[in-house]
């Protein structure tokens, strides 16, 4: 197994790198949050960005997808971090365009996932329901009237809910609260009787939005797989949406990271940079092995993506979820360490709106709690070794 990049996934890196620096700098997010731009990203970047591949990188050629695979995606999700891009990459493509792939049937796949890859269809994906991640513990209810099914609960903070052409619902069909079984997906229009979709703007300044369904009747096509096992593609999927979190967080960490050391070199206190005191070298050099460590962590779980479509992986066992989980984890932990490090270098600059610094550390604490914080992955990651 090889954790490092290709030709190929440097190269998208690198244009992912120089593209976002021109087109999406971090002044392009204050500029979407100081306007309150109704849509909360930019469409015509949107469209630069699916013209140049990304939103079809990890779909079958079949429908339109370019097979590149998780670690091109990761790289590219790595530098959206370093500029906080504001785009509908995670929802749309990981999650929603994810989940067509895992639990769609023919039908589903052919008339929705080409307009996903080409970037012209958005998705969403409506799971919690709590202020803490939780994928089991789903209330919102579906059930059968005659050939249409009926759904009746809320969601929270459903990523790009307000833009989505299209929400896949994760609803409870059978059992009860924290049951695995019983969970069903639903395709679900936002613009059907009674759906109502209210835009939250987050503390990062990115999209989010609260919907409530209130006997939402849609027909027996709108469900994706099979009715109550929905869980097993709706947790694989949630794990490449880890792993790719993951990776923006170790985007976010490390240009905070940067532009703190930086920093440390050109203030200057005392006659003296403040980077020649030695008690501020030891802190940064942990953190920097630290990082080091988290970047082989994201590695090897974008890496177990690529192997586990292997001829022989069902015989070595699936390792992704143990390895999305210690990327988690360490992503969360290590984002608030640095973060908060970075602020505390800064001095008094370090919690002002003018200094860019402040805007990383907002997305890197919502981002921390994405798909389960440093709390829920080690719980996770020990149930799934059985501790």
């Amino acid at each position: 197994m090889s954790m490092l990049l290709n030709q190929e996934q440097r190269l998208l890196r690198d244009t992912a790198q120089d593209f976002l620096a021109a087109r999406a700098p971090v002044s392009a997010l204050r500029q979407l949050r100081d306007t309150r731009d109704r849509q909360g990203y930019a469409p015509a970047l949107w469209r630069e960005v699916a013209e140049m591949g990304w939103t079809a990188a990890v779909f079958p050629e079949a429908y339109g997808g370019l097979d590149f695979g998780y670690k091109a995606l990761g790289a590219v999700f790595e530098q959206t971090g370093r500029t906080l891009a504001a785009l509908p990459l995670l929802s749309s493509i990981v999650l929603g365009g994810g989940l067509l792939v895992a639990a769609g049937n023919d039908a589903q796949r052919d008339t929705w996932l080409p307009g996903v890859a080409r970037g012209e269809t958005l998705l969403a994906l409506a799971l919690e329901e709590r202020p803490r991640h939780n994928p089991t513990a789903v209330a919102l209810h579906a059930r059968t009237e005659g050939d249409h099914w009926v759904l009746d609960g809320e969601k929270w903070f459903v990523l790009d809910g307000h833009i989505a052409d299209r929400l896949i619902v994760v609803a409870r069909t059978s059992g009860v609260a924290g049951d695995r079984h019983g969970l069903s997906l639903f395709l679900v229009d936002p613009a059907s009787a009674g759906v109502i979709v209210e835009r939250t703007i987050m503390v990062d300044s990115r999209n989010a939005a609260r919907v409530r369904f209130d006997r939402v009747r849609c027909g027996a096509d709108a469900l994706l797989g099979t009715c109550d096992e929905g869980f097993a593609p709706l947790d694989a999927v949630l794990d490449r949406a880890r792993i790719c979190v993951a990776a923006e967080l170790l985007g976010v960490i490390r240009e905070a990271f940067a532009r703190t050391v930086a920093y440390l070199k050109d203030r200057v206190q005392f006659g003296v940079q403040i980077g020649s005191f030695q008690a501020l070298q030891h802190r940064v050099a942990r953190l920097y092995a630290e990082i080091e460590l988290l970047d082989s962590c994201v590695a090897a779980a974008l890496e177990s993506l690529e192997s586990s479509d292997d001829a022989n992986a069902t015989a070595r066992g699936n390792s992704t979820p143990l390895l999305a989980s210690l990327a988690k984890a360490r992503a969360s932990d290590l984002s608030e360490r640095v973060l908060n490090e970075a602020v505390q270098m800064h001095g008094g600059i370090g919690v002002t709106d003018e200094l860019e610094l402040g805007l990383f550390l907002k997305r890197g604490r919502a981002l921390q709690q994405t798909f389960g914080d440093g709390v829920f992955h080690r719980s996770r990651y020990a149930a799934l070794r059985d501790f």
